[in-house]
């Protein structure tokens, strides 16, 4: 199946890592491919210690307020085909796209790229796509799409990330 994870809310990127804790506990093996993220987050640290979960980011900064820049292009296209041969190999029962969402909106890659390296992928390989602004086509062709949507949130109120919370 292929979950989608999207919407303003918090939430996408822990309910994505939850689920990869259930599958580690099921005998599966995970893979998270973090794209635009580049910065070091406290699930990093965690997921690391966890035996069948492999992590890479995809992401140099965290560039979202600004336009992304080539090389930010370029690290998410390699990143793209690095998961998408890991989708084909078969070698992971379940494979996180985190923030796969937000690099195409700001067209990092094509939505029918995304959709591609998804469909490609080897039998029996469960697919998470995280982030805002889910794409209409993903959101078509997903078979599970949850929104997370804000109704409250303290940064409006001038709280900053916290460590062990947000990052």
């Amino acid at each position: 199946m292929v979950h989608v994870y999207t919407g303003s809310g918090k939430g996408k990127t822990t309910a994505a890592i939850g689920l990869a804790v259930r599958a580690v506990g099921a005998e599966m093996k995970v893979f998270i491919g973090q794209f635009v993220k580049g910065m070091k987050y406290s699930e990093l640290t965690t997921l690391s210690k966890i035996e069948n979960i492999d992590i890479k980011q995809y992401g140099l900064d965290c560039f979202i307020v600004n336009e992304p820049e080539e090389k930010d292009i370029k690290a998410a296209r390699c990143g793209l085909k690095e998961v998408s041969s890991i989708l084909k190999s078969g070698d992971y029962q379940l494979v996180i796209l985190d923030e796969a969402n937000i690099a195409v909106y700001f067209k990092l890659f094509s939505v029918q790229e995304l959709l591609k390296a998804i469909e490609e992928r080897a039998e029996g390989v469960e697919v998470v796509v995280t982030g805002r602004k889910a794409d209409p086509e993903l959101i078509e062709y997903a078979d599970l799409v949850t929104e997370m949507n804000e109704i409250k949130h303290y940064y409006k109120h001038g709280v900053q990330a916290r460590k062990g919370i947000e990052k």
